[in-house]
C-alpha cells in the first residue's frame, strides 16, 4: 500500500509538471512569455476559479447525511486552514519585510484543488473527492480573506488600510455564497448554463499551470540554495502541520476516509495561488515560483508518509 500511495502521488505531481514543462517551453519560445501570462492571471482569478467552485458544489447530491458530512469535513477544513495560517504567521513573522507574506502564504496553503482532489480520488474514490470538495470551501473562503490580506501586506514603512469589505466580497467568497445554497436547495442548473461553466471549470488545473511554467522559466533556481527558509517552508507545511493535524483530528475521533482525506490536505504541497496572488498583487513571483517548485518536489516523498500514517491510525 505504500509503494502504491507513493506512485499515485508521484504520478499526479508528474502530470502537473508535465504542464508546467510545456508553459515553460512555450515561455523560451516567445509563444506564451510572463507578461501574457500575467494578463491571464485576472481570468483565471475572476472567472475560471469562481467556475470551478460553483461547479463543486453543484456536483454533490444533497441529502441529510451528505449534508452532515460536508459540514463535518468544511468544519475540519476551517479548523486545518487556521492553524496552518497561525503556525507560519509565528514562524515566518521575523524573515525580511519583502519576502515575509510569501513564505507566511506559501506555508499556510496547500493545493487542496491541483494535487488534493485528484490524489485523494484515486486513494479513496469519489467519497474522498467529496470530503476534500469541502475542504476546498474553507480554502477559498481563507485564502481568498485571509490569504490576501497576507499577501498585500506592505513592506516596512508602508502602510496597508485593512479593507475587510474588500476582502469579503471577491471572487473566492462570491462564489461560494453562490454555490452553497444551490447544493442545500438541489437546485439543477439547466444544461444551457451548466455546460458552459463545466468548460470554464475544465482550464483551471492547465491554465495555472502554463502560467506557472512561465513564472519558471524565468526564474534563478542557483539562488534556491541561498535561501534556507524555502527548506523551513517545506518542512513546516510537508511534515510538522501534518503530524500535528493528523494528530488533532484523530484524537478528536475522526478516522477512517475522512481522516485520510484530512491528511492529504493537510500535506498538500504549496498552492499555485501562492505564484497567482504574487502576480496579481506585484510581489516577488521569482521567490514564489521557487517556493511552490521546491515543496511540490518534496512532496512526491512526503505525502505518501502522511496518507500511509493516516490509514494506520485510522
Amino acid at each position: 500500500m505504500f509503494l502504491q500511495n507513493v506512485l499515485i502521488a508521484s504520478e499526479q505531481v508528474a502530470i502537473l509538471y508535465i504542464l508546467v514543462a510545456v508553459g515553460a517551453i512555450a515561455d523560451k519560445a516567445g509563444i506564451y512569455t510572463e507578461k501574457v501570462a500575467k494578463s491571464c492571471t485576472d481570468l483565471l482569478f475572476y472567472i475560471i476559479t469562481p467556475a470551478v467552485i460553483i461547479e463543486s458544489f453543484l456536483s454533490l447530491e444533497y441529502n441529510a447525511e451528505t449534508a452532515k458530512s460536508l459540514f463535518v469535513a468544511m468544519g475540519c477544513g476551517f479548523i486545518l486552514h487556521i492553524v496552518s495560517a497561525a503556525i507560519s504567521a509565528l514562524v515566518f513573522n521575523r524573515c525580511p519585510a519583502d519576502r515575509r507574506c510569501i513564505y507566511k502564504y506559501s506555508c499556510a496553503y496547500g493545493n487542496c484543488g491541483y494535487m488534493a482532489l485528484p490524489l485523494a480520488g484515486a486513494v479513496l474514490g469519489n467519497e474522498g473527492v467529496f470530503y476534500c470538495s469541502a475542504v476546498i470551501i474553507s480554502f477559498q473562503v481563507f485564502s481568498f480573506t485571509h490569504g490576501i490580506y497576507t499577501i498585500t501586506k506592505g513592506k516596512e514603512g508602508e502602510k496597508i488600510k485593512f479593507d475587510f469589505k474588500k476582502l469579503i466580497l471577491n471572487p473566492g467568497v462570491i462564489s461560494v455564497i453562490i454555490g452553497l445554497p444551490l447544493f442545500l436547495l438541489s437546485v439543477q442548473l439547466p444544461e444551457i448554463i451548466a455546460k458552459p461553466m463545466s468548460y470554464i471549470a475544465s482550464l483551471n488545473t492547465p491554465v495555472a499551470m502554463l502560467i506557472f511554467g512561465t513564472y519558471i522559466a524565468n526564474t534563478n533556481f542557483k539562488s534556491i540554495f541561498k535561501d534556507w527558509r524555502i527548506f523551513a517552508v517545506s518542512l513546516v507545511k510537508l511534515i510538522i502541520l501534518p503530524l500535528l493535524l493528523i494528530s488533532a483530528f484523530r484524537f478528536a475521533g475522526i478516522t477512517g476516509s475522512l481522516l485520510v482525506a484530512l491528511s492529504i490536505s493537510a500535506g498538500a504541497p504549496t498552492a499555485n495561488n501562492t505564484v497567482m496572488f504574487a502576480a496579481k498583487y506585484d510581489r516577488n513571483t521569482g521567490l514564489a515560483s521557487q517556493t511552490v517548485a521546491v515543496v511540490s518536489f518534496i512532496s512526491i516523498i512526503t505525502l505518501p508518509v502522511m496518507i500511509a500514517l493516516a490509514q494506520a491510525v485510522g
